[in-house]
């Protein structure tokens, strides 16, 4: 570490936890920075003030390849460049509206890294969630928490191709993929939620994986913070169309109110309701296997064919 005249600057750190989380203090200053390759796998030794904290430790091995989940403080102002290059196992990264900067090349080769959760504390919006949205192409799920009901998106993954034109000698990029325009849905690095949803429609007319509409559209109805009623519809309208395939995705995040809004949605056809009880159970999800047996009992037609033999 380096003290710096308003807080302290992370030169290098490394922990044992799989579940690590940086400190908002060290001694009697607050973490303010992370220095470039701050937490990257293989980063060299650096020069600074060494510190130790003994936490509750889930390994012997400190190496920052085994974390999966990092929780940054709310006293953290900037991320230097390749700060978390090679987290290959990081998957949750745990932050405050009150980072300000990002670096460069901050989350490269992190292969695994696919959710980020953000704590808001001033109405004004910060612009570190647009600049690591925009700088990934992998599916990424944010959740916003800003008091009361969380708000929860999806922002589905694109596909960058490189070729090379050989009598120029230089590199052509495509882009594959309708969730390039989500990636890039930030207006003077603010989110408008609206306009997320208006991407929707255009999404699905575009190339895209199914499994991850799904995803969007169950979260945004399961979590429908600033959601329009027409919005709500369009989303609405597409899982019903695909109802069973929505009710496994509730079933395996064990999801109980998610799996009652989708079960009000409409009536699963007699496959789909049968299929969903017979994965509640091989979860043993007591909860979801009574309520998807009341709905079967609601709509006897639907059940499983009787045979009968004179």
């Amino acid at each position: 570490m380096r003290r710096e005249a308003d807080g302290v600057t992370v030169l290098r750190a490394v922990s044992c936890d799989r579940r690590a989380v940086l400190p908002e203090e060290l001694f009697g200053l607050p973490v303010t920075a992370l220095a470039d390759r701050a937490l990257a796998c293989g980063a060299a030794p650096v020069d600074g003030e060494e510190v130790v904290i003994l936490g509750g430790a889930e390994s012997e091995d400190w190496d920052n390849r085994n974390i999966t989940e990092l929780s940054l403080p709310r006293t953290l102002r900037q991320i230097g460049d390749y700060a978390f290059m090679n987290l290959r196992s990081m998957e949750t990264l745990r932050f405050y509206d009150t980072l300000l900067t990002t670096g460069s090349a901050s989350f490269m080769n992190c292969r695994s890294f696919s959710r980020l959760e953000l704590t808001r504390l001033s109405p004004v919006q910060g612009p570190a969630l647009a600049s690591i949205v925009r700088s990934l192409p992998q599916e990424l799920t944010v959740t916003i928490h800003e008091g009361g009901a969380p708000l929860c998106l999806v922002f589905p993954a694109y596909f960058e191709d490189f070729t090379e034109n050989k009598p120029a000698h230089y590199f052509q990029m495509h882009i594959r993929g309708g969730g390039y325009a989500y990636h890039q849905i930030f207006r003077d690095k603010a989110l408008a939620v609206p306009d997320f949803d208006r991407l929707w429609q255009g999404y699905l007319a575009a190339e895209h994986d199914e499994e991850s509409a799904l995803r969007l559209a169950y979260l945004r109805l399961r979590y429908p913070a600033e959601l329009s009623d027409r919005a709500r519809e369009d989303y609405a309208a597409y899982l019903r169309k695909r109802l069973g395939a929505a009710l496994s995705h509730a079933l395996r995040q064990r999801d109980g109110e998610g799996l009652r809004l989708l079960l009000g949605l409409g009536e699963p056809n007699g496959a789909a309701l049968d299929a969903a009880l017979d994965e509640s159970r091989s979860l043993r999800y007591t909860e979801a296997t009574a309520m998807l047996l009341e709905k079967r009992r609601q709509s006897p037609a639907s059940g499983r064919a009787k045979k009968f033999e004179l």
